[in-house]
């Protein structure tokens, strides 16, 4: 049995390196041996379709459609002039307006490519025009759309939840502080770069144009009040408030009369692309699972790690590493599925919170949008500005530094994480 296990991981791999689809390099392999195992193929597909079997899972489908719908109807543009007139007489401005139309954007949306794909075509123009290098723009720009799958509403931070069978609204109250220190340690880059930079203009401030522009912003600023403020009071589970921030976004494309049946139905067609390619990986990540769990994986990583040491900090150090060695080569969905099942039982034996736990891990698995080979968010940008993959990451690779030092700081400081929803009583 564990020859054949460890065929199907060497399969998975080759899989995964000639760039198959993730949900079928693992559904293939993961039928092949629960049929060798004497599984029936019926019980199999049972498991399958089980792992989208979850209430909470259909906040997914949603949370895209908000953010695809933000994109297309205009209404992440307003957040990014509202930053624009606030912060153009900032030297660096926009490079700050990246990162602050980043973090407003965050509010609708739970995904990075989302966010790369839609403001990374109206910001990294805009930067490489007003003299910043196309390696820093695109670089900013890459590492800021991580600021989306951090702060709720998290499409990772629901999958996280729905496996690990926690509280969704406290893993969002948890996540709200770290994304901001993520938008911190983002912009304390960009102040010691600036520094440098004496050639970047600034805009002068018109206050004409900052109140129109805080005028048109007041709708998309609401969009988090009502989202985040329905989980947390309790008014709304996750999938409700999905919905109902669905509907506002139709709300304000009437009001903005951007909606046109063709901007819905291209909407409509991408969220269904995206989902389709989750849902695949959630169903053979199931399977995967199930396989995992009758080869006794989980007893003996448990028994390796509990053998290195029994304490939480080197645990959690241990755990660092391997996500972020795991999320350079596999998606992220992927491995929350696969992974937790594994390692969150030995993490609260040894006393570390699942929530906590689940913070880290999100913020491990989104570094690895941005490091090859996987790394889907260089492969949007390239997409999105014409550029070599190559080139981007190199504009990427600088800001590592804060991101990772964000990571270490996370975990060395726990209550960071833990604080808010302390206050909000989870």
């Amino acid at each position: 049995m564990i020859l054949e296990l460890w065929m199907v991981g060497v399969v998975i791999a080759f899989l995964l390196l000639i760039r198959v689809p993730v949900g079928l390099a693992f559904l293939g392999p993961s039928l092949w041996w629960a049929l060798a195992d004497g599984t029936s193929s019926g019980f199999a597909l049972k498991t399958t379709f089980d792992g989208l079997n979850s209430f909470p899972l259909l906040a997914v489908p949603l949370f895209i459609l908000v953010g695809v719908m933000a994109n297309r109807l205009g209404i992440a543009d307003r957040l990014y002039e509202f930053c624009l007139a606030a912060l153009g007489r900032v030297r660096g401005n926009l490079a700050y307006v990246n990162v602050g139309s980043a973090v407003g954007f965050s509010w609708m949306s739970g995904s990075a490519l989302a966010d790369v794909a839609g403001l990374g075509k109206m910001q990294i123009p805009q930067m490489v025009k007003a003299g910043y290098p196309f390696s820093f723009a695109a670089g900013l720009t890459a590492s800021s759309s991580l600021i989306s799958p951090v702060m709720p509403p998290s499409i990772p931070a629901v999958i996280y939840a729905a496996t690990a069978t926690v509280s969704t609204g406290a893993l969002f109250a948890a996540s709200v502080v770290p994304a901001f220190i993520m938008a911190a340690g983002l912009c304390a880059y960009i102040f010691f770069w600036t520094a440098r930079r004496r050639d970047l203009g600034t805009v002068p401030f018109d206050r004409r144009r900052f109140v129109r522009a805080a005028v048109g912003a007041i709708g998309p600023g609401l969009t988090p009040v009502i989202l985040l403020g329905g989980i947390l009071s309790g008014l709304f589970t996750p999938t409700e408030a999905a919905s109902v921030a669905v509907l506002f976004m139709l709300v304000l494309g009437v009001l903005y009369r951007t909606v046109k049946v063709r901007v819905l139905l291209q909407s409509l067609r991408e969220t269904a692309v995206i989902t389709g390619g989750i849902a695949l990986i959630l169903g053979a990540a199931a399977l995967l699972g199930l396989i995992l769990t009758r080869a006794h994986v989980s007893r003996d990583v448990a028994e390796f790690l509990t053998s290195v040491s029994d304490s939480p900090v080197v645990f959690m150090i241990l755990v660092n590493l391997i996500l972020l060695v795991l999320g350079a080569l596999i998606d992220a969905t992927a491995i929350i599925l696969v992974t937790v099942p594994v390692l969150l039982p030995i993490a609260t034996d040894l006393g570390v919170d699942p929530i906590y736990f689940g913070v880290v891990m999100i913020i491990n698995l989104m570094i690895g949008l941005l490091t090859p080979p996987v790394g889907s968010v260089l492969y949007i940008t390239s997409s999105v500005t014409g550029r070599p993959v190559d080139q981007v990451f190199r504009g990427v690779a600088p800001f590592l530094v804060p991101l990772v030092a964000v990571l270490v700081l996370i975990t060395a400081f726990p209550d960071l994480a833990l604080w808010l929803p302390g206050v909000l009583g989870f």
